[in-house]
C-alpha cells in the first residue's frame, strides 16, 4: 500500500494530511524569492514541515487510500494504524524513515520527531511548470570604461582635472538663453518685402557669434563665459504703422484683396501690407502709432470680429 504516495497527492490539494497516529503533514504559501548570493530566483510554493502533536484522525487520508484499494473504511483505518506503529518503532531504533517526495523524519536526543522536508517537488498547483533559475549580475560599469576609452583616443584640449571644474552646462544655458530671445524678437518683429533677407542674414550672423564663443569656451577657457552685445540693424517698413491688427494670412494674394474690401466695407482701414518669410499674404484691421491705442481696438476686434486676430508690432 503507496501510504506515502497517497499523502503526497494529497498535499497538492490540502494544507494538512494527517497520518492517523503518527503526525501531520502541512504546508505553507511562500513568496518568490531571489537568493543575494547565488543571484537564483525561485519562483511561489508551498514550504512543508511536519508536527507529531496533529495525530488524530480526520478521516481524509484513510478515506482517499480506501477509495484507492477499493475496501472498506474501518479495514484501511486498521491497516494505517498498523504502519503509525511500525514508523515509530523504525525511528526509536534509529533508522530514519525516508517518504519519498516528502522527505526524511528521524528522532533527535530528546525523543522528538525531526524532520527535513524534500525540495524536488513544489505544491503550490499555480506554480506548475516554473523552475529556478540563475540570471548573473548585471554590469554596470561598462559603459563608464567605453568612455574612458574613448577620452584616450580623442585629443580634447581640457584634462581631467579641469572638466570636473569646469561646468559648460553654466554656458550652455546662458547662450540657450539669448538664442531664445533672438528667435523670439525675430518673430514678433515681421519684415516684408526686401527686409526679409535683411532679418536672415542678421539671424545668422547672431548665431555665428554665439556658437564660435561657445566653441571657444569649451575647448580653450576655464574663464567665466561673457557673450558679445549683439546689435542688430534692420531697416523700418515706412509704408506701415508700427502697430497692425492683422486680420488674416492668405496664400493667394486675390483672397487677401478681397478681404480687405470686405474689411474696408465693414469700416475698419484695412490694408494689405505684404508677404511674410513664409509666403503668405497679411492682411490687417488698421494700423496704429500708438500700442496702447492698438491693444484696445484688439481687444475690441476679437470680441467682435474674430478672435483669431493678433497684433504685430515693429517696436
Amino acid at each position: 500500500m503507496q501510504v506515502a504516495r497517497s499523502i503526497e497527492e494529497l498535499l497538492y490539494r490540502y494544507n494538512c494530511v494527517i497520518m492517523p497516529g503518527f503526525g501531520a503533514f502541512l504546508t505553507q504559501r511562500k513568496s518568490a524569492t531571489i537568493h543575494q548570493t547565488t543571484n537564483a530566483f525561485y519562483p511561489p510554493s508551498k514550504v512543508l514541515s511536519f508536527n507529531e502533536q496533529l495525530s488524530s484522525n480526520d478521516g481524509l487520508l484513510v478515506s482517499h487510500l480506501a477509495q484507492m484499494e477499493k475496501r472498506s473504511y474501518d479495514e484501511m483505518l486498521k491497516e494505517v494504524a498498523l504502519i503509525s506503529s511500525q514508523w515509530k518503532a523504525d525511528l526509536k531504533e534509529n533508522k530514519r524513515l525516508t517518504l519519498t517526495n516528502i522527505g526524511e523524519l528521524w528522532l533527535n536526543k530528546a525523543g522528538k520527531i525531526q524532520f527535513q522536508p524534500s525540495y524536488q517537488v513544489n505544491y503550490l498547483t499555480s506554480s506548475f511548470g516554473l523552475s529556478s533559475f540563475v540570471s548573473a549580475p548585471v554590469i554596470r560599469e561598462v559603459l563608464k570604461e567605453e568612455v574612458q576609452e574613448l577620452e584616450e583616443h580623442i585629443p580634447f584640449v581640457i584634462t581631467p582635472e579641469k572638466r570636473e571644474k569646469f561646468a559648460i552646462g553654466h554656458y550652455l544655458k546662458y547662450a540657450a538663453v539669448i538664442l531664445l530671445a533672438l528667435t523670439a524678437g525675430f518673430t514678433g518683429y515681421r519684415i516684408f518685402g526686401g527686409n526679409v533677407l535683411n532679418e536672415q542674414l542678421a539671424q545668422k550672423a547672431a548665431q555665428e557669434q554665439v556658437t564660435k564663443k561657445i566653441q571657444e569656451a569649451t575647448f580653450f577657457s576655464n574663464a567665466p563665459l561673457e557673450l558679445p552685445a549683439l546689435t542688430l540693424t534692420l531697416e523700418k517698413n515706412t509704408k506701415t504703422a508700427d502697430h497692425q491688427i492683422i486680420a488674416g494670412a492668405y496664400r493667394m494674394q486675390g483672397n487677401a484683396d478681397k478681404k480687405v474690401r470686405e474689411l474696408r466695407a465693414k469700416g475698419y482701414d484695412s490694408q494689405y501690407i505684404g508677404v511674410n518669410k513664409y509666403g503668405l499674404h497679411l492682411v490687417t484691421y488698421g494700423g496704429y502709432d500708438d500700442a496702447k491705442t492698438a491693444l484696445i481696438n484688439l481687444r475690441k476686434i476679437k470680441q467682435t470680429e474674430s478672435s483669431e486676430a493678433w497684433l504685430l508690432s515693429s517696436k
